[in-house]
């Protein structure tokens, strides 16, 4: 009776210790679901800050470059021709990365630059640039605007860039590919199907840009040269100093005038001076 007590108690303890493991097991799988939740939380956070990271591959400086020079060397002349220049070229402004930015830039002394957005000062101009790429970056319109660097080769970017000329040795195959690169921009831009206007554009950027790349001693870049913008200060100053002008010569006549009349005055009292008295 003994032996079949200790087995049937036996049996009870392995029968309860296997109805107890599932209940184990299914106490640990919340830890791990909630571990493993706890871990996609954590991975999703780090993909978020490294999508969040604002990396943009496009020069700043050199895409000022090729501004400057379609604002100085290609727009003036297809103003005058009254052309508009279609958002599907890559030289219209709605096409670089930075203009929105670069046209809030206030240059308010030698010394002293000005962010638009937020009003705050600065001594340079490239700590303006830093401080639009840390606190403005969100700006920029990266989907759809166009790195205006990527121009350079074509635009002959080197040139306004480089205070001193330097002389390097030609290579054939990236004057080449800059060639048609700049012939493409003619295509787009400046179509010769659209009519004769467009044509006399899409020849006169050729000659102005294209004709330059080529190792052979060719034309030099800008042959065309460039029409600056009349500035509304300069017109100012021309209307106001056409306005002064006849003050002065009225002024200078009349100073004249009365030094010749004080003259004539100081002879006459001389020679009443003169005269012998009666005796």
């Amino acid at each position: 009776m003994g032996k079949w007590s200790k087995r049937f108690i036996f049996l009870f303890l392995c029968l309860s210790i296997c109805l107890q493991i599932p209940s184990v097991f299914s106490s640990a799988s919340p830890l791990q679901e909630n571990q493993g939740h706890k871990e996609s939380a954590a991975a999703r956070t780090f993909k978020q800050k490294q999508g969040n990271a604002h990396v943009v591959h496009c020069s700043r400086e050199r895409s000022r470059a090729a501004w400057k020079i379609i604002e100085e060397y290609l727009m003036p002349f297809v103003e005058k021709e009254r052309y508009k220049i279609s958002s599907g070229c890559r030289l219209h402004p709605d096409n670089d990365l930075y203009r929105d930015q670069e046209q809030h830039k206030l240059h308010v002394d030698i010394n002293e630059w000005q962010c638009g957005y937020c009003n705050k000062n600065f001594y340079e101009e490239k700590y303006l640039d830093k401080h639009f790429d840390n606190r403005h970056f969100d700006l920029l319109n990266v989907s759809q605007s166009r790195c205006l660097a990527d121009l350079c080769g074509a635009l002959h970017c080197d040139l306004v860039m480089d205070s001193a000329p330097r002389k390097t040795k030609c290579n054939p195959a990236a004057s080449e590919r800059n060639k048609h690169l700049c012939e493409s921009l003619a295509d787009s831009c400046f179509p010769v199907s659209n009519g004769p206007l467009s044509g006399r554009l899409h020849e006169f950027f050729l000659r102005q840009f294209c004709d330059a790349h080529t190792c052979t001693g060719g034309p030099k870049p800008f042959s065309k040269g460039s029409k600056k913008r009349t500035n509304i200060l300069y017109i100012s100053i021309s209307i106001l100093t056409l306005m002064l002008l006849p003050l002065f010569y009225i002024f200078v006549y009349l100073y004249q005038r009365g030094i010749k009349r004080g003259s004539q005055e100081l002879k006459r009292i001389s020679l009443s001076g003169r005269k012998k008295k009666p005796v």
